[in-house]
């Protein structure tokens, strides 16, 4: 009990939530988004491991211009709005 306590903790304490408008460097230059999940544990994205954990997400992003959806570290991303 005392773990998932925590853990729920940690969750609402992240920097992003889905439907914030994000942006993100990329070998294009920025590009710009909204998160459409955020991932708390370990998931495949586009054939490979994405770790994970609630104290450190991974946040799925759809680009603007592209519809390219895209993961990303918390530390990668700057919030817009």
């Amino acid at each position: 009990m005392r773990i998932n306590r925590r853990r729920r903790r940690l969750a609402m304490s992240h920097k992003f939530k889905v439907g914030d408008h994000v942006s993100w460097n990329s070998e294009a230059g920025r590009v710009r988004g909204r998160i459409t999940r955020v991932h708390t544990a370990d998931t495949e994205f586009m054939g490979r491991t994405r770790r994970a954990s609630p104290e450190a997400p991974q946040y799925e992003i759809k680009s603007d211009k592209t519809d390219h959806v895209a993961m990303h570290k918390e530390s990668a991303l700057t919030k817009l709005d």
